[in-house]
């Protein structure tokens, strides 16, 4: 059976990214300019709430593991996209644990 061990690489690379996404949704309620970067939270959550899918799914060797990684790769793309556009210190971290994380998930499929 297919499980933790089998996807670990990929299962570290969200949980860390949905850590990241999550620091990053808080740090951007912190911006001076909160209603410019609501877009950036939206997506920091999404993606967050995915990649944590994504891990419990491969975890438990769902075979619908694939599916989820493919929509969390998805999801890290345009999040990683959104906050590549904003300079701060939080953004840019995100960004790179996104682009990670989306490389790692299509590695599944």
């Amino acid at each position: 059976m297919k499980g933790y061990h089998t996807y670990k690489t990929c299962i570290e690379a969200c949980l860390r990214c949905a850590a990241i996404c999550n620091h990053c949704a808080s740090s951007c309620t912190q911006e001076q300019d909160v209603k410019m970067m609501a877009g950036c939270i939206q997506l920091d959550m999404e993606c967050a709430a995915a990649c944590y899918a994504a891990a419990q799914l491969m975890s438990l060797g769902s075979e619908k593991a694939k599916d989820m990684c493919n929509i969390c790769a998805d999801l890290c793309d345009k999040c990683a996209a959104e906050c590549s556009k904003h300079h701060t210190e939080h953004c840019k971290e995100c960004a790179e644990a996104c682009k990670m994380c989306a490389q790692e998930c299509r590695k599944m499929s």
